[in-house]
């Protein structure tokens, strides 16, 4: 038993190894006629060399032909004319064979008038017939193995010359002729042309194109339209007359000219004429309501006349219109509306691009039997701006147009916003920006996005609508700086704009008004509580604010009374050393030239002192602590200042009154100085004139601090 599976083993797996090739199916067979009988099936490739042998039985089996192929030349083989020959019929086997074996198709059986495909006919003439208007005639020739009287099919297409949409015709005829009608007049054709046997599946090729035109005609009509101009200061009025061939007109149409007529609606026996060759005509019209009738003629005659209505000047149009949308639509532009009055059925369309509002590029055209408008894209501008208005019509009275801006393709602006930062502060600032000039957006600017990124910081960014021109910036840090750019988008992309850098500040401003508030408030709190508490001491704030000066010209020192100087100033009661001390201080010296300043420093020092130790010990003055004043000494008329004294005279400060022997020094100096302010007064008076009462303003001034009672004293004495 294990001999026996031991000999079989090699056996099976040599048979599962085995790849047979697959079998031919799907068999198709055309006869072109003249030619040959070619027959395809699959599959088309093999993974292993293959070859076919394809076995056509015909004459109802009479006969056997063997056509072979390869995997390498195709799964296909044809069978040469006039072996086979309809009508007939036939049958067909394919047989598939490689190094692992041989595996056959099913057989097919074939009519062969079923699988004819003849030759392409060929048109030896498009054209007009005499006398009949919009309609040619086509000539062809086919096959001569037809003859003449045999039914075929065939089908006929044509297009105008500028025109790549094609309209197909299908017609049976025995004989080589076509009159092709309902045709626009004198237009360019192009015709082509194929044909099958009544029993074939396949058409023949096409015919090679052939051009052919209509008889030429009258006009065929015309479309109207205006342009209203405002109204001048006289009431008149400028109205543009545009008109253009209707639709469905034939292309090469001649026209020789058109004739204008127009009225008033309510006098119409007052009409003009006017006559050109252009398509359009300016005419100068009154504020009311006028009828305008247009016509175009050639040699034929004169096409129908097309008319409109100029409502007046203070006529209010009608309103139907709601709303008015456009949208791209593969390769077109649609513009759809809807309206409130189901009576108006007739729209008129204008569009122009708004950066070229002139006349030129203005294009109008009539809409009939609907409520929407398409136009080829390729008709518009790419990234141009279009103003698109509908005007409804009814009967022939115009309507209020509904307007609305529109791309036929949207991009990319071609440059960004222009950005500056304002009101900057600690935290905040303000970005505004201007809008980009229509002809630099390329479309509907959606959007504006805000980037800002501090320095060696992370970048944020903020989109705002396109109406709005300025973003408020928050959360920043003090004292750093920032980059920004706006970015402007549209619904093809976005485009940034020139980047701007800014610094925040350290302090705000109302910092700076809170500290300085803070501050202030401070000091005048100090200044508030330093003046309630020298109110309660009203002779220190009036000696800080206004210290008290007196004045010399009040001075009673010429006019001492009295018996208590005399009194005080017992002479006989000094004794030597004093009357020493006072030789040495009042005896008379030669005075250098500078005497005068001198003594007047001298003075004020001395003042000055005595002031001090008055307002900072509180103690009294050298004569009792009573009140002091201050007197003039004039000097001597006709005598110069150094020659008063025999030699220098020092001035030196008189102590306090705390001992006899400083009063009775102090009395004497003084009673010398009365003697000597005497021996001055009249003539020096009337020399020199009053006294200068200033202090320190007169060098002629002299200030002793003297006690009250002295000058009585001093009378009593005397």
């Amino acid at each position: 038993m294990w001999t026996w599976v031991l000999w079989m083993f090699p056996l099976l797996f040599k048979l599962s190894l085995t790849a047979l090739p697959a079998k031919p199916e799907n068999i198709s067979c055309v006869l072109y006629y003249n030619k040959n009988m070619t027959c395809t099936w699959s599959p088309e490739k093999e993974s292993s060399h293959t070859t076919y042998t394809v076995e056509l039985t015909y004459s109802y089996g009479k006969y056997n032909r063997i056509c072979e192929a390869n995997s390498t030349t195709g799964a296909s083989c044809y069978f040469l004319f006039p072996l086979v020959i309809p009508p007939d019929n036939c049958s067909i086997e394919v047989k598939a064979q490689n190094t692992d074996g041989v595996i056959k198709s099913d057989t097919t059986y074939w009519y062969l008038d079923d699988i004819v495909k003849t030759e392409a006919p060929e048109i030896l003439s498009v054209k007009p017939v005499l006398g009949i208007k919009r309609m040619i005639q086509i000539h062809w020739k086919t096959h001569e193995i037809f003859l003449p009287g045999t039914c075929l099919d065939y089908m006929l297409r044509y297009r105008t010359i500028n025109s790549t949409h094609w309209v197909e015709v299908n017609f049976e005829s025995n004989y080589p002729a076509y009159n092709l009608t309902d045709l626009q007049a004198f237009t360019e054709y192009v015709i082509a042309l194929r044909f099958m046997t009544i029993d074939s599946l396949f058409w023949s090729d096409w015919s090679q194109e052939k051009v052919g035109m209509t008889e030429e005609e009258a006009p065929h009509g015309l479309n109207l339209w205006r342009i209203l101009r405002p109204a001048e200061m006289d009431g008149m009025r400028t109205v543009r007359l545009l008109w253009k061939k209707a639709r469905g007109a034939p292309v090469l149409e001649k026209v020789l000219g058109y004739n204008i007529w127009y009225f008033p609606e309510n006098n119409i026996h007052h009409n003009e004429t006017r006559n050109t060759t252009n398509q359009q005509l300016d005419l100068h019209l009154s504020n009311e309501t006028y009828w305008v009738f247009v016509t175009a003629y050639n040699s034929l005659g004169k096409s129908p006349g097309a008319r409109l209505r100029i409502s007046a000047i203070q006529e209010k149009p009608f309103r139907c219109i709601e709303v008015v949308q456009a949208y791209r639509l593969k390769d077109q532009l649609v513009v759809e509306w809807n309206s409130t009055v189901p009576e108006v059925n007739k729209w008129m369309i204008e569009w122009f691009p708004d950066l070229n509002p002139e006349l030129s590029a203005f294009s109008w055209e009539s809409v009939s039997q609907a409520r929407n408008w398409t136009i080829e894209q390729d008709k518009l501008k790419p990234l141009w701006c279009y103003n698109i208005s509908v005007y409804p019509i009814l009967q022939d009275r115009v309507g209020e147009p509904y307007s609305i801006q529109t791309y036929s393709e949207e991009g990319i602006p071609t440059e960004g916003p222009e950005a500056k930062v304002e009101n900057i502060g600690v935290r905040t600032a303000t970005i505004t920006w201007k809008e980009i000039p229509k002809s630099q957006r390329n479309g509907f600017i959606s959007n504006y996005t805000i980037y800002y990124q501090a320095e060696g910081g992370k970048e944020f960014s903020k989109t705002v609508n396109s109406g709005i021109l300025q973003y408020d910036l928050k959360s920043l840090t003090r004292k750093t700086y920032y980059t920004v750019r706006v970015m402007a988008s549209t619904n093809a992309g976005g485009f940034n704009g020139t980047e701007i850098n800014f610094k925040t500040l350290s302090i705000s401003i109302i910092e700076i008004i809170l500290i300085t508030s803070l501050v202030g408030g401070g000091l005048l709190m100090l200044i508030i509580l330093t003046v309630a508490s020298n109110l309660k001491k009203p002779n220190r704030l009036t000696h800080l604010c206004c210290p008290h000066v007196p004045n010399p010209a009040e001075s009673s020192i010429a006019s001492w009374h009295g018996d208590n100087l005399k009194d005080k100033l017992n002479l006989k009661e000094f004794d030597d050393s004093v009357n020493t001390e006072e030789d040495q201080i009042l005896k008379p010296c030669p005075a250098p030239t500078d005497l005068i300043d001198k003594l007047v420093v001298n003075f004020e020092n001395f003042l000055e002192e005595i002031s001090t130790e008055e307002a900072g010990k509180g103690q009294k003055t050298f004569l009792g602590g009573e009140t002091n004043e201050y007197v003039t000494s004039p000097n001597r008329p006709g005598c110069a200042p150094w020659e008063s004294f025999e030699g220098p005279q020092t001035l030196t400060e008189i102590p306090s009154r705390k001992s006899q022997d400083t009063t009775e020094i102090c009395s004497e100096a003084i009673e010398q100085l009365y003697y000597s302010d005497q021996s001055l007064g009249s003539n020096h008076l009337s020399e020199e004139g009053t006294p200068n009462p200033y202090l320190k303003n007169s060098v002629t001034t002299r200030e002793f601090l003297v006690h009250e009672k002295v000058p009585e004293q001093i009378k009593e004495e005397f």
